[in-house]
């Protein structure tokens, strides 16, 4: 029941999430004694402040009071940002993680760390051991950021902004040149 509720929610949840201008990165009910606790969880390319977790809130409450006969009992609703812990598995994600550490796990070969550049569609370059490396999001089994403590080193940064992904090196210095 908590998972077929969950879908009749999304949309509505959705919706209101988006028009507090976040992104709805997941939705979970789950059976709490007489009550339903509808788990919401929001993210942005800025990142999600307390004030701002507080008027999504606001905004998702209103939207499931509006739409109490889908709900049809009483809820309890929580609010948050996503942990530093969560995968990587979106394009989203990935943007949202440039230029920190990531470690990843590759559908094949060994897990390795590396610094996230530019995210595409379909890819995103890191810098690993030194090197430049586009990795698509499919040969990806596992990736999740990394806690560091200090700024990341200004020559890797360079290098992560010095070439976006599907450009050649001499459209890159062509426009340096400019």
């Amino acid at each position: 029941m908590p998972n077929e509720l969950a879908s009749r929610l999304e949309p509505i949840v959705a919706a209101a999430v988006t028009t507090a201008g976040f992104d709805l990165d997941s939705l979970e009910v789950q059976q709490a004694g007489r009550r339903q606790l509808v788990k919401v969880v929001v993210d942005s390319d800025d990142g999600v402040g307390l004030d701002e977790v507080a008027e999504v809130s606001r905004t998702v409450s209103a939207a499931l009071d509006e739409n109490e006969h889908v709900l049809a009992s009483a809820y309890t609703l929580e609010v948050t940002s996503p942990g530093l812990d969560r995968p990587l598995t979106q394009p989203r994600h990935w943007r949202r993680a440039r230029f920190r550490l990531v470690r990843i796990t590759p559908a094949e070969g060994a897990e390795y760390v590396a610094r996230v550049g530019p995210a595409g569609d379909r890819s995103v370059r890191v810098l690993a051991d030194g090197r430049l490396k586009d990795v698509s999001y499919q040969s990806v089994a596992k990736a999740v950021v990394e806690v560091e403590f200090k700024q990341p080193p200004a020559d890797e940064l360079k290098l992560l902004t010095a070439q976006e992904p599907g450009r050649t090196e001499a459209e890159t210095q062509g426009e340096e040149q400019k």
